[in-house]
């Protein structure tokens, strides 16, 4: 790598891990070398946390790179890419940091490799401030198929905060390139389903006060639906105690949209369940294609497809915004946002379109 590291500003927009995921991911594809400062720099504890650094630890290892500065607390360090390789990778945080993160950095620069990778993935996998792992395979996964992307994700145990102790294997098979894809077409919502659990020490009673809740909320808004949130206690494969509940709705034309909510230590069940309910229906009633948390996690693919991908949404995150803005400093690819006009459109339904680069595997 003879050319000057690109230089990233840490702080910026949303100024946390996500701007980390998608330069190191987007640094280990394109093979562009980068210097990022600042990190977190507005944050409470500012610098590199365990999942953050895992997962730079885990990207360049699965690029052969050359990673300086990385520690913990760290808020300068500097990777240069080498040769994406396939086969096993293993990433802990060794905390309750969560394997979904870890698997947002990871599952783009394995696309680009020359063979399966299998990651296995240790940390938390129902966290605070990150996708549980039930939205990533039951949201997620499906619609970052349509792209061309295929994993499979075997949940080996399940861990919480503040222990972690969670496991997922993952099995990716890379790609030669990435469709683009076009969601523009919400149709109507046609089932809602959802688990609500608790594991550990905690009473099934509060699984079926979650669900309970979440099935009220809903039905004051959508009435016609059957709504099936099943309350489970996990016992084999849970570390640690934990409750929580994630509420899914499909739409007629296979549109996903999801509310979660973990359990606290004094928060009342019902509350859980309320907050769940809200959230997915407030990402019901935009109108669009994909939720507010899938928004931000489709850029990158967006970014590397070969082709023309647009995409409806509500209003758009400072979390996307600040992945377009690295997307577009790392790769060419070229988005625009622009509001809907159309007869379904609230005042905060808008397209996402992206030009994308049409990365190119060189492995295959």
């Amino acid at each position: 790598m003879d050319s000057a590291a690109v230089e990233i500003d840490g702080s910026v927009m949303e100024g946390g891990g996500q701007i980390l995921r998608v330069s190191a991911a987007l640094s280990c594809i394109t093979g562009t070398a980068i210097k990022i400062a600042k990190i977190r720099a507005g944050r409470s504890s500012p610098g590199l946390r365990p999942q953050h650094l895992t997962g730079l630890q885990l990207v360049s290892d699965l690029c052969s790179g050359g990673l300086q500065g990385a520690s913990i607390g760290s808020t300068d360090i500097s990777l240069t890419p080498g040769k994406i390789r396939s086969g096993n990778h293993t990433a802990d945080t060794t905390t309750a940091g969560s394997v979904c993160l870890l698997l947002q950095v990871a599952l783009p620069c394995a696309l680009f490799a020359d063979g399966v990778s299998q990651l296995c993935l240790k940390g938390g996998t129902n966290a605070e401030m990150a996708p549980q792992i039930d939205y990533t395979l039951k949201v997620f996964k499906p619609i970052v198929e349509k792209f061309g992307v295929h994993f499979d994700c075997n949940i080996r145990m399940r861990g919480y905060y503040p222990k972690g102790g969670g496991e997922v294997a993952v099995t990716v098979n890379p790609v030669k390139e990435l469709q683009p894809v076009t969601m523009t077409e919400r149709g109507t919502i046609a089932k809602i389903y959802g688990r609500a659990f608790v594991a550990g020490v905690l009473p099934f009673k509060l699984a079926k006060d979650m669900s309970a809740a979440a099935v009220r909320t809903i039905r004051k808004e959508i009435k016609e639906l059957y709504i099936n949130i099943q309350p489970l206690q996990e016992k084999e494969k849970a570390y640690g105690n934990g409750n929580g509940i994630i509420v899914i709705a499909e739409s007629s034309t296979g549109c996903l949209f999801a509310g979660s909510a973990l359990g606290k230590k004094g928060v009342y069940a019902d509350k859980i369940g309320i907050e769940a309910a809200e959230m997915l229906l407030r990402n019901i009633r935009h109108n669009g294609c994909v939720d507010e948390f899938l928004q931000d996690q489709l850029i990158i693919f967006m970014a590397l497809a070969k082709g023309t991908s647009r995409i409806r949404t509500g209003t758009v995150t400072l979390h996307t915004r600040t992945a377009i803005h690295i997307a577009e400093q790392l790769t060419q690819a070229k988005f625009t946002i622009t509001k809907c006009e159309d007869e379904l459109s609230s005042n905060v339904t808008f397209i996402i379109e992206c030009q994308g680069s049409g990365a190119v595997n060189p492995n295959l």
